[in-house]
Order: C-alpha cells, then sequence, then structure tokens
C-alpha cells in the first residue's frame, strides 16, 4: 500500500505494512482502496488560501462562506496567521498561476477547487519543493499526490439515478439528465455514476443537456428540452435543479420522479409539489474540511490520499420543514451545512454572516 510523506522534499515511500488507523478516522474516512499521506509537523499558526475557480453560482458562494465561517470560529482561528479566499474563473492557467503566487509568497497550504483536473502535476512539484500543502475538494484531480477531499461523485450520480428507476419501477422509456459544468472531474464522474445505471434501461432514450450548476443556465435548457422532446418519464440534475423545476411548471409537465441537489428551494419545491425521488447534495461545506485536513497535516497527522465524506441525501417522503429544508431561510441556502463526525455543523446564522467576496 502506497504512503506519501509530505514534508521539506516530499520524498514518496512504499510501504507493505498494513497501515495503522489514520488520524480522526472517522471524519476523515478514506475511500476504497487509496494511498496514505503523512503529514510532517510544523510550527504554526499557519498562512493559509483557498483559491476558488468558478464563482458563478450558488453553491460555490455557500463553500466559500463556509470555509470564512470554519476560518471565524476560534477553535480554528488560533491555527490561522492569515487566512486569503480568490475566485479566479474557469481558467486552470489562471487557478495555477494563483496557486504560484501563494506558494512564492510562503503560504503553508491552500485548499481548491480544480478547473481541470489533468492541469495541475507541475504545480504540484512546486509545491512539494517549497513545503506547501495543497488540498484539492469537490473538483479534484487526477493523481494521487496530494490528499483529496470529496464525496463519491460517482455514488452520487448512481445514487440519484437508481433511486427514480426505483421509484418507476425499473422501467423508462425516457429520461432527462441535467449535467453541470464540462470539463471537471464532478461533472464527469456524476454523469458516469447516473449511466452506470441508466444505461442498462431496456430501449431507454437519455436526453442530456449542459446545466453548468447554475439555476438559470438549468432553467432556459431544460425548457429547451420540454420543447423539443416533450414529456419526460424522470429527471436526474447535477445542481441548478430549482430551474429544472421551474422550467417544468411553467411547460405544465407532470409531477415524476426527480433526483436533485440539496438546495433549500428545491427541497421546498419536491415537498410543496409533491415529487417523488431524492435530494442528494455535494455540501459545500466540504471547503470546510479541506482545511480542517490541511491543518491536521500541517501538524502531523496522516490522512488518507483520497477521502469520502457522506453524502448528504434525504428521499421526498422525509422531507420536513425546519428540519432538513428551512422555509424561513432564501432559497439559495444549501442545506449541507456541515458534517457532524468532523465538527458541529455551522449554524445557517455562522453561514449567511460571510461575504462570498475574495479576501
Amino acid at each position: 500500500m502506497k504512503k506519501l510523506l509530505l514534508g521539506t522534499a516530499f520524498a514518496a515511500m512504499m510501504s507493505t505494512a498494513a497501515m495503522a488507523e489514520t488520524y480522526r478516522a472517522e471524519c476523515f474516512a478514506p475511500a476504497p482502496g487509496t494511498s496514505f499521506v503523512q503529514g510532517v509537523a510544523k510550527d504554526g499558526p499557519y498562512k493559509m488560501a483557498f483559491v476558488n475557480g468558478f464563482a458563478g453560482n450558488d453553491w460555490r458562494i455557500a463553500a466559500i462562506q463556509a470555509s470564512k465561517a470554519w476560518a471565524a470560529r476560534p477553535e480554528n482561528a488560533v491555527n490561522i496567521e492569515e487566512f486569503t479566499v480568490v475566485s479566479v474563473g474557469n481558467d486552470s492557467a489562471a487557478q495555477i498561476a494563483a496557486i504560484d503566487n501563494f506558494i512564492a509568497a510562503g503560504y503553508d497550504a491552500i485548499t481548491f477547487i480544480a478547473v481541470n483536473p489533468s492541469a495541475f502535476e507541475p504545480v504540484i512539484r512546486r509545491a512539494e519543493r517549497a513545503g506547501t500543502v495543497l488540498i484539492p475538494f469537490d473538483n479534484v484531480l487526477d493523481t494521487d499526490r496530494v490528499v483529496q477531499i470529496n464525496e463519491s461523485q460517482l455514488e452520487l450520480g448512481r445514487l440519484k439515478a437508481q433511486t427514480v428507476m426505483d421509484e418507476l419501477g425499473g422501467t423508462a422509456s425516457k429520461i432527462l439528465m441535467v449535467n453541470g459544468l464540462p470539463g471537471n472531474a464532478t461533472d464527469r464522474d456524476r454523469r458516469l455514476g447516473m449511466m452506470s445505471v441508466l444505461a442498462n434501461v431496456e430501449g431507454l432514450e437519455i436526453i442530456e443537456v449542459v446545466g453548468n450548476w447554475d439555476t438559470g443556465t438549468s432553467q432556459k435548457v431544460v425548457a429547451d428540452a420540454l420543447a423539443t422532446h416533450g414529456q419526460f418519464d424522470a429527471v436526474v440534475s447535477q445542481h441548478g435543479s430549482a430551474g429544472t423545476i421551474n422550467a417544468m411548471q411553467a411547460a405544465g409537465h407532470p409531477i415524476v420522479p426527480m433526483g436533485v441537489d440539496g438546495e433549500n428551494g428545491v427541497r421546498i419545491l419536491m415537498d410543496e409539489l409533491d415529487i417523488p425521488g431524492i435530494s442528494a447534495a455535494q455540501a459545500p461545506a466540504m471547503s470546510s474540511i479541506a482545511l480542517e485536513a490541511a491543518v491536521a497535516l500541517l501538524q502531523g497527522n496522516e490522512l488518507p490520499q483520497t477521502v469520502f465524506l457522506p453524502i448528504p441525501q434525504v428521499m421526498a417522503d422525509d422531507l420536513q420543514p425546519s428540519v432538513n429544508y428551512f422555509p424561513d431561510l432564501p432559497k439559495s441556502f444549501n442545506t449541507g451545512t456541515g458534517f457532524p463526525d468532523c465538527f458541529a455543523p455551522f449554524t445557517p446564522e455562522e453561514l449567511l454572516g460571510q461575504s462570498a467576496d475574495d479576501t
């Protein structure tokens, strides 16, 4: 089993011995078959940055707010000399340049949502030479050289597709699939998870549209799909699902099973309209788990190279106001407010009290 050592040279090591349980395994649960990364202790407090890419939807705003809420908690603030957030757009060169700037400025750790899964090997090597910890999350990298924080995107896609097929009794003739932002590992893997179920349904026609994980975009492309293809037996949507539902309502489409995201407005609509299916989410609060992992490595702890967090989910029949959705909060509020096995989830007030601006 491979074990990477983080240090001044970040030398790679191979170990065939059985791995001891890693640091806080209840929080940093290893993905199946992953390797492990050993941090080398470094005195704090630490200079840390979050380099976001695309910032054009509510999920990214919530991820930024969660990172700032984490840094503001007293138990974390004592470990932070400086915390900076920047968003660079959907341009891998700009993101790499921003990471390089933080490395050159002597930052101890950088978390980021990768614009592209395969463009970062050179910057990983530069971070290794400088002793800077890199922690990708959400859209992760095609690499085993750094710790990565994620939910299983394959499982998230599979879960939504399997749920709608169960609701339909295993048969369907036409399903709408609303995908995310092209070029990202997250979009790729969620789609693969959905297709692992839907491709096995005999005679099924799958209509795919690109919603960019954005409510407005999803509403437009779903409206176009309905105008072109008519009615669907079910819908699976990565994110921006409120737009998908709104487009179907505007078109007078019958209520059908749906696999949707975890935004507050989505769950409100599911409950109000009695939409069967599942709300399952990539929780934006994983931005805070990435920061937690960075500090753990800087303090000399061992972590799985790929961490799979539990998928926040609720079946339509189990939706309850003020429990798993919040009628008095903005529809854009994301219900994935934290991971109880890692630390107390953020309150809505903690999250909504943070800005989404660069700092």
